[in-house]
């Protein structure tokens, strides 16, 4: 497998990575691919909304009050009749079609930023 190419630090500093707690959680019916939609807490950022192709490995009960990481300063994507303020990050399966969420291995407050 290739890696992407490099860096510098100062492309790094950019990508704001935060910790927050998935509040509520809805099936999205207008996305092409099988996702949710998802209002997730940021502590002093505020509530963000995202949606997430993580419907083959996660049930909706079992997402709410799970900490995750995700980029807060991306622009607000349109899917569908949604806005995504939000990129909740995951690790691909092979096929692409598992995701499984990266979260911090221990609690945290929400809105920590990740370095």
């Amino acid at each position: 497998m290739m890696t992407k190419p490099e860096i510098a630090w100062s492309d790094f500093e950019k990508i704001d990575i935060r910790v927050g707690t998935i509040i509520s959680v809805n099936d999205f019916e207008k996305a092409r691919n099988p996702s949710y939609q998802l209002e997730i807490d940021f502590g002093d950022l505020g509530i963000k909304k995202s949606s997430a192709q993580i419907t083959a490995l996660y049930q909706k009960e079992d997402l709410i009050g799970k900490q995750i990481l995700a980029v807060v300063n991306f622009p607000k994507k349109q899917i569908a009749n949604f806005f995504s303020e939000c990129l909740v990050l995951g690790v691909y399966g092979e096929n692409k079609s598992e995701v499984t969420l990266l979260s911090p291995s221990l609690p945290v407050k929400n809105g920590l930023e990740v370095g």
